[in-house]
């Protein structure tokens, strides 16, 4: 099991773009319904930073999110839409409470 948790900010003009191509994503996610992944996206407070939290639970530890095409389409041109471009860090988990299912 893989936990990573990605970080940026994109530009104020760009919001709007990105908010689209993660609901894209999203809707692809309801309709396939890949099995061995959890995946959420958050917008802080500040209107323009997001955090993404991905927990890929696969066998053979492939990640069904980088093969969607929504997915692919969101993070083809992601650095243009940036002023702070991603950042991944890998967690390893201390507890969680119905975080990631049961």
């Amino acid at each position: 099991m893989k936990r990573v948790m990605v970080r940026y900010k994109v530009k104020a003009d760009r919001v709007g773009e990105n908010e689209a191509f993660i609901k894209a994503v999203f809707e692809q996610l309801q309709r396939d319904a890949p099995a061995g992944l959890r995946y959420a996206s958050f917008k802080q407070p500040d209107g323009v930073s997001f955090v993404h939290m991905v927990s890929i639970e696969t066998t053979d530890g492939s990640n069904p999110l980088g093969e969607t095409e929504a997915f692919k389409a969101f993070t083809a041109d992601i650095k243009a839409r940036c002023d702070e471009p991603p950042v991944a860090v890998e967690l390893d988990e201390v507890g969680a409470y119905r975080l990631f299912g049961a």
